[in-house]
């Protein structure tokens, strides 16, 4: 027997119940590496138990930094002893996020040099604009055999204008520009809720961030930032990951610990498919009782329908009565979970971004294979909707981003296991 695991799921269970959300990946990974920015020990809260934060512990340790890590209770970082400026190719390889150790380096070292980062291969994912955003702020950039090299004798506010929305870039070139001099001004910004929080984050240890959530975002560099006590806001994939599922198995369940107005997109297309969607402050609750409806989607940036929820979404309408129109924007390979979909029934048609779906009456089960996070997700929730056994392999990729989540699926109501792959 091999150390991998498939995730084994038989199908047709409704999920019922109440679950609560975990910390989101997305702010995780931007406010881990931020803590290098800090003049002092930092507390962060609210953490999800996931691989990508794992990772990025082993990155700050290698970088010098003292890191007690207690997962579901805190992460406490004291960057105070960090003097390394090198994030090499094993570590860089283990998430897409590792990137924005270049903004943090540079932003209490002047100089980074980190190994061109790994994560999910769903198409391509410049990081052009990012070094556009360093180069603006004073840096120097280069590639060298694979590494991200930034040097700066001095980092000066300036203003930086981004060709696209990009949430990385923007994410990346705020790190840096909280220690540089003067006022950096970020035009087309994103705004996605993940950067609101960290730009809560950084502002709760002294720096000067305004405007995160519009897209013209102020930094005004601060030489010292102190330590600081900070949760996490609750994971906007996994529960939009976990709405979907329970319109899937035709359920009832209650979501807590999450923001619904950051669902607003994806609960207006439940509705419109017929699903049941109420929410109150911290919780929303999706029953569906009947046939779902088909609709179309075309993903775009926040507050559009989220990239990261377009793979569950589309096992969702495999079933939906009539013809749905997936359009993808962002990512031009986020199509690669719609073969493992066909292979358990769906009928697809995929032509360059776009996906037309006729829905069937039921998927089956069937072995199939997680490309990415996403579509592992896909696959988790197409299983839970299929009549009789899903097999689904390199299921290590839904660890990347989601908490204990057969747990979670089982205390619903779900029959889910893992198994060890045969050699």
């Amino acid at each position: 027997m091999s150390g991998k695991k498939k995730m084994v799921i038989v199908g047709g269970n409704p999920l019922s119940g109440e679950v609560h959300v975990s910390g989101g990946k997305n702010t995780s990974v931007a406010v881990i590496p931020a803590t290098l920015l800090c003049d002092e020990p930092c507390t962060i809260e609210n953490l999800p138990d996931i691989d990508d934060v794992r990772a990025l512990v082993d990155i700050l340790r290698s970088l010098g930094a003292t890191v007690d890590y207690e997962p579901g209770v805190h992460m406490v970082v004291d960057p105070t002893t960090a003097d390394g400026f090198q994030v090499g190719y094993r570590n860089a390889q283990r998430l897409r996020a590792s990137y924005y150790l270049i903004g943090a380096l540079l932003g209490r070292r002047r100089h980074a040099e980190v190994a061109f980062p790994g994560g999910c291969k769903i198409g391509t994912r410049p990081i052009d604009q990012h070094l556009k955003g360093f180069n603006a702020l004073g840096a120097m950039t280069e590639e060298r055999g694979g590494t991200i090299i930034a040097d700066a004798e001095e980092l000066l506010g300036n203003d930086v204008f981004f060709d696209m929305v990009t949430v990385g870039g923007t994410i990346n070139v705020m790190l840096a520009a909280c220690k540089a001099e003067g006022t950096t001004v970020l035009h087309n910004a994103a705004k996605e809720p993940h950067i609101v929080d960290l730009a809560n984050f950084l502002n709760s240890m002294g720096a000067n961030v305004r405007g995160a959530g519009t897209d013209l975002i102020r930094i005004k560099g601060k030489p010292y930032l102190h330590g600081s006590t900070y949760a996490v806001i609750p994971d906007q994939i996994e529960t939009g990951t976990l709405m979907i599922a329970a319109a899937a198995t035709h359920g009832d369940v209650n979501i807590t610990g999450c923001i619904p107005t950051h669902m607003e997109a994806l609960s207006a297309k439940l509705l419109e498919m017929g699903v049941r969607v109420t929410d109150s402050d911290d919780s929303i609750r999706v029953r569906m009782s009947g046939s779902h409806r088909a609709v179309n989607i075309k993903t775009q940036v926040y507050p559009g329908f989220p990239t990261d929820l377009q793979q569950p979404m589309s096992a969702l309408l495999t079933t939906a009565h009539g013809t749905s129109i997936i359009q993808e924007t962002i990512f031009e390979s986020r199509f690669k979970h719609m073969d493992e979909l066909i292979r358990m029934g769906a009928q697809i048609r995929v032509m360059d971004r776009t996906a037309i779906v006729e829905g069937v009456p039921s998927l089956y089960g069937a072995p199939v294979t997680a490309t990415d996070l996403r579509a592992g997700a896909a696959l988790l929730v197409a299983g839970l909707m299929a009549k009789g056994e899903t097999e689904i392999y390199e299921a290590e990729y839904i660890d990347r981003g989601y908490e204990h989540i057969e747990s979670k699926l089982r205390s619903l109501g779900a029959n889910i296991r893992r198994e060890l792959v045969e050699a």
